[in-house]
């Protein structure tokens, strides 16, 4: 399998350094707007052979499709911010090739009830050409980081082999990282980080369908394991609750995420300010959007690890009755510890957690364990294979039993 990776940030760059262990790839390119950046990694990487810097404008499908052909490439990782999804997405089906990514297409919100109804939904736009894609023979995977991604596998796997009836699946999101030296460091993407807390929180319910409420609303404090310990989450916008609907059965679906009291405070200020804004504005005359600005002033979260303390965790709760017919409530989670990620592949641990799932499903996919065309979620394939990936990657699962 030759791949392509668009984006060599922190999840690029850690996708890589994974991948390197592996021997399911015949070559992977991976690519940015400045080739020094993926040229960089290569050289750490040691492996000219197997690894490949490369130069694409993730803005332009013609340069995406170029990169692409050039290359004569299997499969394309979609490791940028989601602004950049519909030109690569559209480049790989105009290729025929096999897409994936870790975020969908973006959301719009209702103009007239945002907190009420949903606008244009997170991955609206690639639903809409599923049956290109299938005539195209092409598969499209949407949503395979930590979340979406390994958590949906989650569902997916507690449906098929834990219950019988489910009430809700409720992905919850919590860590204890600390980082040293910084007033204010985000440990992801600020730009997505923004995007996700900020948008109406879509949720989903049989009766309803999806609907939105006020961001950070429904606050809970849920109880991590590993150490972590308790944790106040809230509704957020995520992708599980478009996805997960389409293949399981259940009543509702939710995403609840840890943030915290200070990143909730600079999230309403940055809003407050217009300082989330992605419309452009002129200062002094450069054209400028206010939240890349903000993006540029605070510390790239790839560089963060040594300065990274704690473990983040990932999971998916799910009630309803087990399949002995009794009430039960069941979180299936996954931990990373910033030490170790940091000491085994250099990556701090929240983008390692991202990064190990794309490797997995592309490894599955090249043996053909995983198999499909059409636009497809992490929850629409057989879960057994995937986690068993995990935990020969070192990358072990856990379940907890809770009282329902």
């Amino acid at each position: 399998m030759r791949i392509v990776v668009v984006g060599t940030g922190g999840v690029g760059s850690a996708f890589a350094a994974i991948a390197q262990r592996r021997s399911f790839f015949e070559r992977i390119t991976l690519a940015d707007l400045d080739r020094a950046r993926p040229q960089t990694v290569v050289d750490r990487l040691g492996e000219p052979d197997r690894f490949a810097a490369a130069e694409v404008d993730a803005s332009s499908e013609e340069s995406i499709f170029s990169l692409i052909r050039d290359v004569d490439a299997d499969a394309v990782l979609n490791a940028t911010d989601p602004r950049f999804n519909p030109q690569i997405f559209d480049a790989c089906l105009r290729a025929g090739v096999t897409y994936l990514d870790m975020a969908a297409t973006l959301s719009q919100p209702h103009p007239q009830r945002p907190y009420e109804e949903t606008g244009v939904k997170l991955g609206d736009y690639q639903f809409a050409q599923h049956e290109r894609w299938e005539q195209a023979g092409a598969l499209a995977l949407i949503g395979i980081g930590i979340e979406p991604g390994a958590a949906d596998v989650f569902a997916r796997y507690a449906a098929d082999e834990l219950f019988s009836e489910i009430d809700e699946i409720g992905i919850r999101d919590g860590a204890n990282l600390v980082v040293e030296g910084y007033e204010f460091a985000p440990t992801f993407s600020i730009w997505t980080t923004i995007e996700e807390c900020l948008n109406p929180p879509v949720i989903w319910e049989k009766r309803r369908g999806w609907f939105t409420t006020e961001p950070f609303s429904e606050p809970e404090v849920f109880d991590f394991p590993e150490g972590i310990g308790p944790v106040e989450c809230v509704n957020v916008e995520h992708e599980e609750v478009l996805l997960v609907p389409r293949v399981i059965d259940c009543n509702r679906v939710t995403f609840k995420y840890g943030l915290g009291d200070e990143l909730i405070d600079v999230l309403k200020t940055l809003h407050k300010l217009g300082l989330d804004s992605t419309e452009r504005i002129s200062v002094r005359g450069v054209e400028v959007a206010p939240r890349d600005v903000v993006a540029a002033a605070l510390p790239d979260p790839m560089t963060l690890g040594d300065r990274m303390t704690g473990k983040t965790c990932a999971g998916t709760l799910v009630t309803g009755i087990g399949t002995d017919g009794r009430p039960r409530k069941t979180y299936l989670y996954h931990v990373v510890d910033n030490e170790w990620s940091m000491r085994e592949y250099g990556s701090q641990a929240v983008v390692w957690q991202t990064a190990i799932n794309p490797v997995v499903a592309l490894e599955l996919l090249a043996e053909g364990t995983w198999s499909g065309v059409g636009v497809l979620g992490p929850e629409s394939f057989p879960p057994q294979p995937f986690l068993d990936k995990l935990a020969e990657l070192g990358s072990p699962h856990g379940v907890v039993e809770l009282t329902p």
